[in-house]
């Protein structure tokens, strides 16, 4: 029943599969389950886009910024005590440029973001039951079929023991991943609940009912509920997934975007509430004893404890992200022009603090410390304009309607919420996570400068 009700939305993949598009999001939908099939589509399809449009990929100055920050990437490779290592560091990079650049131009429309959010909630939900089911049902198996087409590991009780990590590496990797998915699958929700209240006609509050009341708008066409009921299911599902994911950063992101959706919607006992509840785990993991007493009353320690920490007592002074930060930023003075070469932190760290650390919890440290200051603010100049002229083209656009907008702030917000994971932690070592942010950053950048030509042929004609 659920597969026929959602036919509809998906019409688009029977009548053209055989376009781009349709081979990039069937990649997204089996990324999760098979990183392989999913790399090998998006490299297939990034190169046919860059042989179909490569002068207008060219032409854009976005992509120069791209092409110069690469040259800037290999320089400080050169420049590395390890090069070897250096020069394996740059796939973390480079390869995805590419895939940005290509799909910029391949991806153009609203209708494209919502059939790729659509995609992504859908491929979330196998491993958020196989989730659920590791830390639950004490799930637990290795399969590999095809040698790694179809390579699926779910350790007993996740990892770290008692955090839900799926068929991702770690628990946070995993928590990043949902929050991603978690925010373009409460966009779309609100964009369901939005189209249930104009078919039924109810008189509700909020920014996007009051503007559809304005015009006089109504819906006419029948409205499936199922599409609601499916999306009410995966919000809920990777919410609850997210929570045992025991990711600190993850919750935080999470209610974050609760917060700003609830405000973009005008709903201000929505915006309350939640402050009221964020504020009580707060008070209860930091408050003076005889407050957090009382809160911790109500607030179970799940919550409190994870914050403050009693939870993982007595943790090496080397673990906590404030020692890892001073080490990065050290090495950044010492070297702030090339740095010492990307994957060098690892060996650096464990040769000072004589413990294994794979990165330093922080993407913008680790850059400014492998690949010297230049780089890594060319990397956050690009990462800046596209969320500003984003903003821009969200406020004061004339050519997208209310319902569009949603979709958008959707994107925008799944964008500052990647860039909030990166100052507490680093994504682009998971291949699946890496393309999916880079994806979804390529998909902000083609609808913007999709909609900026409108604009600038538009002020032309005046």
């Amino acid at each position: 029943m659920l597969g026929a009700s959602l036919n509809k939305i998906f019409d688009y993949f029977k009548s053209r599969w055989q376009s781009s598009w349709n081979y990039s999001l069937w990649a997204l939908l089996i990324f999760p389950l098979s990183p392989l099939v999913g790399a090998v589509t998006v490299g297939f399809v990034s190169l046919i886009t860059w042989l179909k449009q490569s002068r207008k990929i060219n032409r854009r100055p976005l992509n120069w910024g791209f092409a110069l920050l690469s040259f800037l990437l290999i320089v400080s490779a050169g420049f590395a005590q390890d090069k070897t290592a250096a020069f394996l560091g740059l796939f973390n990079l480079l390869p995805f440029f590419l895939l940005f650049a290509a799909h910029s131009a391949l991806i153009q429309t609203f209708t494209q973001l919502r059939q790729m959010a659509w995609v992504l909630v859908i491929g979330s939900m196998p491993v958020a039951i196989m989730g659920l089911g590791q830390l639950f049902l004490g799930w637990s198996f290795k399969f590999q079929f095809v040698w790694v087409v179809f390579s699926w590991t779910i350790r007993p009780g996740g990892n770290p023991p008692g955090r839900i990590a799926s068929l991702f590496l770690h628990a946070n990797t995993f928590a990043a991943y949902l929050v991603i998915v978690f925010i373009l699958g409460l966009g779309l929700w609100i964009e369901q609940w939005r189209l249930a209240i104009g078919y039924w006609g109810l008189n509700i509050k909020g920014r996007g009912a009051d503007r559809q009341r304005d015009r006089g708008e109504r819906l006419t066409a029948p409205h499936s509920p199922v599409p609601f009921l499916f999306l009410t299911v995966a919000v809920i599902a990777n919410f609850i997934t997210l929570i045992f994911t025991n990711s600190r950063n993850g919750w935080a992101i999470a209610i974050f975007a609760c917060l700003a959706y609830a405000l973009y919607q005008g709903w201000r006992i929505l915006v309350g509430s939640v402050a009221a509840i964020v504020s009580s785990i707060l008070l209860a993991a930091f408050a003076p004893s005889p407050v957090a007493h009382i809160f911790r009353l109500v607030v179970p320690a799940f919550f409190w404890a994870r914050l403050n920490d009693d939870m993982y007592p007595d943790r090496p002074v080397a673990l906590m992200r404030k020692t890892q930060w001073e080490f990065a930023w050290s090495l950044a003075q010492q070297h702030p022009w090339s740095g010492w070469g990307l994957r060098s932190f690892s060996t650096l760290y464990k040769a000072k603090m004589q413990i294994p650390l794979g990165h330093p919890h922080n993407l913008f440290l680790m850059l400014s410390a492998e690949t010297g200051f230049p780089s890594a603010f060319l990397f956050c100049g690009l990462l800046a304009w596209i969320l500003i002229i984003s903003v821009q083209l969200l406020q004061k656009s004339k050519y997208i309607n209310t319902g569009d907008k949603l979709i958008f702030f959707s994107y925008l917000l799944s964008f500052v919420g990647w860039i909030l994971l990166n100052t507490v932690d680093v994504t682009l070592f998971d291949f699946r996570l890496n393309a999916l942010s880079w994806l979804i950053l390529a998909a902000i950048a083609g609808v913007v400068h999709r909609y900026h030509e409108k604009d600038r042929l538009a002020s032309h004609q005046n």
